[in-house]
């Protein structure tokens, strides 16, 4: 009975993996994400995208918690990323059940600031386009911070 749930469950979403130059996270849209008129309420997709960006980076082993931290070796102080603007295009909408992929791309790196291309996918399907520039901030005085010099070359490796 249990094998039986896993299996279910592996269709749910939150699966991530790297796939060329872009990191991929499913998503499985609950009722908890639809409006009143069935289809997913548009913050919603800043939520996908914000877990995609998150999971990417756990994927690359880089946790945001141990960064704000400061435990990687190299880095000096704990650092975190916050959202500097995030420009959306909303083409179609996803409904209740739909498993959706976001497609995240690191397009630019420069010394404190992370860009990223995010794209919502149901199928081949196009939904949402958005890019994200973040910077990246001392977690204790919430300056600007230099982007740790492993993070950054990790970031810049996927980048092709």
């Amino acid at each position: 009975m249990q094998h039986d749930a896993i299996t279910r469950a592996a269709g749910e979403g939150g699966a991530s993996r790297f796939e060329d130059d872009a990191h991929v996270l499913t998503v499985r849209v609950y009722y908890e994400d639809t409006d009143a008129g069935g289809v997913v309420y548009y913050a919603n997709y800043l939520k996908y995208a914000e877990r995609a960006r998150s999971a990417m980076l756990r994927l690359g082993g880089w946790e945001n918690g141990r960064l704000t931290r400061g435990e990687y070796p190299g880095q000096d102080g704990g650092v975190m990323f916050v959202m500097r603007a995030f420009a959306v295009d909303y083409r179609r909408s996803a409904v209740l059940d739909d498993l959706l992929t976001v497609r995240t791309r690191v397009t630019r790196i420069k010394g404190a600031t992370l860009e990223m291309a995010q794209t919502v996918m149901r199928g081949d399907e196009i939904l949402v386009e958005a890019q994200a520039k973040l910077a990246c901030v001392s977690a204790t005085s919430l300056r600007p911070a230099r982007i740790p010099e492993a993070l950054r070359a990790d970031l810049a490796a996927r980048m092709r």
